[in-house]
C-alpha cells in the first residue's frame, strides 16, 4: 500500500474494516451467550422462591344441574333419555380492594445477581348474585349455593408463604392447596363455602406470595383499585392498564390502579373461567428492561417489574453495536495522515488497530461481570487508548501524531458512554455528531487526487 494511489489506499482500508466484521460479530455472539448464562443462573437462583407471579381472584364457582335430553334408539324403539349434566358457573366480585406491599430482596449466585420479593396481599372483595343470569339454562333455584367455592389464583404456589387468611362474612375459612383460577393455570388454592341465602358476600383475606422480577395481576369483576407500595426505586409498567397515580423516588415507589368492568370486557357471572393471559418475553430496551422479564400480550392486565436500570449485558450489547463506527473513525485518520501527511499505513497495522477496538468489548464484558458497567468501562478504554497510542507512534511516526489518535479515542469512547446514557436523545445526538465527523474528513480530504499514485520510501517523522 505504500506506493499506491490514494484511492486504492481507502479501498484497502475499507477492505481491512470489512475483514474485521467477522471478529466483531464473534464478540456480538459472546455476549448473547453470556447473557444466556446468566439467565439460567438467575432461574437457579429463583428455582425456590417462585417466578413471575400471575395473580388473579378471587372467584366465586356455583356448580348447578343441567338437564339434557338425548334420543337414542333402543332394541329398534326410540327412547328419550334425560340426563344431569354438571356444570358451573363463575361469579366475579363487584368490588374488589387490594393493597400490596413488595418488600425486594437482591439474591447473587457466583457473578450474577437477581432481584426476588415478598408480595403482602390484603384484599377485600363483595360479591352479589344477580336475580337473573344471560347464560342459557342457568336460573337462580338451579344453583347448587350450599357447595359453592372461592378460588384465588397464584401462578407459580412455590412462592406462598405461611398460610393464607381468609375471612369469609366475618368467619375464617378453611383453605385447601390447588383449584385456583384458570387465569392462574389452576394454581392457587380454594375453599368451600356455604352460600345458601343467596345474599351479598364480604370476603376479606390476606397472604404472603414470593416471587421474583414482576408481579401481574389480571382484574376480574366490578371495579378492581389496586394500591402497591415498595421500597425498588426502579419499577416498570406494563400489560393494558397503566397506573393512574403513581410516585417513583430513590426511596421507592408507589401507584395505584382503580379498573372498571367496562374496561375488561367481562361478564360478572361467566359460564367458563376466565382464560389466562398470554405471556411474552419482553425485549431489551436501553438496558432498562433486561431479557428473561415477561409482560402479558392481553390488555386486562397489569404488570409491575423490578428492573435493573444498569443491566451490564444489555449496555455491552448496544456498544458492540457501535464497534464498527469505532473501527471507522481511526481507520479514517490512519487514511488521512497517509494520505494528507505523508505517513505510511500498511494493512497489517490496519488489521492489528482494528484487533484492538474489538478487544476493548470483551474487556468491557470480562471486567463488568466483576466490577459493574462503569468502572469496567473505564478500565477497558484506558488500557485501549494506552496501547493503542503507543502502537500509532511507530505506525504513524512520531508522538505527535500519536497524541492525536489517543484524543481521538478518548472523545470517541466518552461520546459512546454518553450515548449509552441517553435514552430519547441518543439517536439525534450520535447522527449529528456523525454529519459533523463527515463534514471534517470531507474538508481535510478536499484537495486529495485519489487517482494519484503517491511514492515514498520512508515514513516521515514528526
Amino acid at each position: 500500500m505504500r506506493d499506491k494511489s490514494p484511492g486504492f489506499k481507502l479501498f484497502m482500508a475499507g477492505l481491512c474494516g470489512f475483514v474485521l466484521l467477522v471478529p466483531l460479530l464473534m464478540v456480538y455472539a459472546l455476549v448473547n451467550d453470556r447473557q444466556g448464562q446468566a439467565r439460567i443462573a438467575e432461574r437457579t437462583i429463583t428455582a425456590g422462591s417462585g417466578g413471575a407471579q400471575v395473580v388473579s381472584g378471587p372467584v366465586i364457582e356455583i356448580p348447578y344441574n343441567e338437564v339434557r335430553t338425548v334420543n337414542e334408539v333402543v332394541d329398534g324403539n326410540p327412547v328419550v333419555r334425560t340426563n344431569l349434566v354438571r356444570k358451573s358457573i363463575f361469579v366475579s366480585p363487584v368490588r374488589h380492594q387490594l393493597e400490596t406491599g413488595l418488600a425486594p430482596e437482591r439474591k447473587k449466585k457466583a457473578l450474577y445477581e437477581t432481584v426476588i420479593y415478598l408480595a403482602d396481599m390484603e384484599g377485600k372483595a363483595r360479591f352479589e348474585l344477580p336475580e337473573e343470569f344471560s347464560i342459557p339454562g342457568v336460573s337462580r333455584d338451579r344453583l347448587l349455593l350450599g357447595e359453592a367455592q372461592i378460588r384465588f389464583g397464584a401462578s407459580d404456589p412455590r412462592g406462598l408463604r405461611a398460610a393464607a387468611n381468609v375471612r369469609v362474612g366475618g368467619k375464617p375459612l378453611a383453605l385447601e392447596p390447588g383449584g385456583g383460577t384458570r387465569a392462574s393455570d389452576g394454581a392457587g388454592f380454594h375453599g368451600a363455602i356455604d352460600w345458601s341465602g343467596g345474599k351479598p358476600l364480604v370476603v376479606n383475606y390476606d397472604y404472603t406470595l414470593r416471587g421474583s422480577r414482576q408481579i401481574t395481576l389480571m382484574p376480574l369483576g366490578g371495579q378492581t383499585d389496586w394500591s402497591v407500595t415498595s421500597t425498588w426505586p426502579h419499577p416498570a409498567f406494563g400489560g393494558g392498564f397503566i397506573p393512574d397515580e403513581r410516585d417513583i423516588g430513590n426511596d421507592g415507589f408507589s401507584a395505584r390502579w382503580s379498573i372498571g368492568n367496562l374496561a375488561l370486557n367481562q361478564p360478572m357471572v361467566a359460564a367458563e373461567d376466565f382464560e389466562p393471559p398470554h405471556i411474552m418475553a419482553r425485549e431489551a430496551y436501553d438496558g432498562m428492561v433486561p431479557e428473561g422479564y415477561y409482560e402479558s400480550e392481553d390488555s386486562e392486565t397489569a404488570t409491575i417489574s423490578l428492573v435493573e436500570p444498569g443491566d451490564i449485558y444489555a449496555q455491552v450489547d448496544r456498544s458492540v453495536k457501535y464497534g464498527f463506527l469505532f473501527i471507522g473513525f481511526t481507520f479514517v485518520a490512519f487514511l488521512l495522515f497517509d494520505v494528507v501527511g505523508g505517513a505510511r499505513v500498511a494493512a497489517a497495522e490496519y488489521l492489528l488497530t482494528g484487533a484492538g477496538l474489538i478487544l476493548f468489548f470483551v474487556l468491557l464484558l470480562a471486567f463488568a461481570e466483576w466490577t459493574g458497567f462503569a468502572i469496567a468501562y473505564v478500565i477497558a478504554s484506558a488500557a485501549i487508548i494506552g496501547l493503542l497510542t503507543a502502537y500509532s507512534a511507530a505506525v504513524l511516526g512520531g508522538w505527535k501524531r500519536a497524541g492525536f489518535i489517543g484524543t481521538l479515542l478518548t472523545v470517541l469512547y466518552g461520546v459512546l458512554y454518553v450515548l449509552l446514557s441517553l435514552e430519547d436523545a441518543s439517536l439525534i445526538v450520535g447522527s449529528v455528531m456523525m454529519f459533523m465527523a463527515l463534514a471534517g474528513v470531507m474538508y481535510a480530504t478536499r484537495n486529495v487526487e485519489w487517482s494519484e499514485v503517491t511514492k515514498g520510501d520512508e515514513r516521515s517523522a514528526e
